[in-house]
């Protein structure tokens, strides 16, 4: 026997973790809503159910820009060191 629960027009979310809500509650405070409107509005643009409807493309790689910290950049510069040199005897 499947037993079907109400459907509700609400929703708990648990265990979000303090960065997640930080980030929540900037995103927030950047667009003027309340926490609550900014997550129904970051979910309905992410699943495309936004009233715009106009769905974003990316071509680009500018939402990763700044994402990394001074160490990571230095760690993956050290990584791509290797690939960056010019071996001479291809460029005669």
């Amino acid at each position: 026997m499947i037993h079907h629960m109400p459907t509700s027009d609400q929703l708990t979310i648990r265990s979000i973790g303090s960065r997640l809500r930080a980030a929540l509650e900037q995103e927030a405070t950047r667009r003027g809503q309340s926490l609550n409107k900014t997550v129904l509005a970051l979910l309905a643009e992410r699943l495309g159910l936004a009233e715009s409807a106009t769905p974003i493309e990316y071509d680009d790689l500018d939402e990763l820009a700044g994402t990394w910290s001074r160490s990571e950049g230095t760690r993956f510069d050290q990584a791509l060191h290797a690939q960056r040199q010019v071996d001479a005897k291809l460029w005669r």
